[in-house]
């Protein structure tokens, strides 16, 4: 039988440094997960992706026992580490903090295609360039 799902939570943490502290601990605490249990998990899954933000969707049974999904890195992020910097601009409109070309974005749209809800690479270039100009970066 089927073992049934108590909740599923939606949570981001950096790959292959999931540790107990705020913001993950608290939450999977407050849900009754094994915080350890799930780091260790976590980190030895997200080794290879160091560093890089990753969503991740984790589904508690009744049991206590859970398991998790790993996504894509959020689009933002993505484009920041093209650009190797640390924030989007606060002034999209006015001001830019870089530049990315059509080949950068090709190769950020292919990398969330999995994420995204199209199978077109077309439409998932076309939000890479609304992501990246909303955060004042110029695609050219």
């Amino acid at each position: 039988m089927a073992k049934k799902v108590l909740k599923v939570i939606k949570a981001q943490a950096k790959g292959g440094q999931a540790n107990p502290a705020p913001p993950l601990g608290p939450v999977l605490g407050q849900a009754g997960i094994n915080i350890q249990d799930f780091c260790t998990k976590f980190n030895d899954k997200t080794k290879d992706r160091m560093g890089q933000l990753i969503p991740v969707e984790i589904t508690l049974y009744e049991d206590r026992s859970f398991t998790f999904i790993l996504k894509q890195p959020p689009m933002s992020f993505l484009i920041l580490q093209k650009l190797g910097k640390e924030k989007g601009s606060g002034t999209p409109n006015k001001e830019k903090i870089g530049k990315i070309n059509m080949k950068q974005v090709e190769e950020i749209a292919k990398q969330k295609m999995p994420d995204l809800n199209t199978d077109k690479l077309e439409s998932a270039i076309q939000m890479v360039i609304g992501t990246a100009k909303n955060m004042g970066v110029t695609v050219e």
